[in-house]
C-alpha cells in the first residue's frame, strides 16, 4: 500500500476500501468485506484522511448564496407541534 494506488494498476491516487479489499484478495487470497477490511485496517491503526486544503474549484460566495437562498425552498418543512394520531388512517382525537 505504501506504493501507491498506480503501482497496483489504479488511475488515480486515492485509496478506497473496495481497494483495498481487492488487493488484499490478489496479494494475500483472503477475502475480507469493505466492514471487515475497514475493522483490519482500525486494528493496524491506519486512518481514514481528508484532503489538507479546499478544492480549487469551491466558490464559497456561490455557497453561500445556494445555503440562504436555495436550502430553504428545498428542505422539508417541519411538522406542526399539534395534537394528532402517528397513524395515517386515523386523525386525531383531540
Amino acid at each position: 500500500m505504501e506504493r501507491g494506488p498506480l503501482a497496483h494498476g489504479w488511475a488515480d491516487q486515492r485509496w478506497t476500501l473496495a481497494r483495498i479489499k481487492t488487493l488484499i484478495d490478489s496479494l494475500f487470497r483472503v477475502s475480507y468485506t469493505v466492514e471487515g477490511t475497514w475493522r483490519l485496517l482500525k486494528r493496524r491503526r491506519w486512518s481514514w484522511q481528508q484532503p489538507a486544503r479546499r478544492p480549487i474549484e469551491r466558490d464559497d460566495d456561490a455557497v453561500e448564496v445556494w445555503r440562504k437562498e436555495t436550502w430553504p425552498r428545498v428542505r422539508a418543512p417541519r411538522r406542526s407541534a399539534g395534537p394528532g394520531s402517528p397513524s395515517r388512517t386515523r386523525p386525531g382525537s383531540r
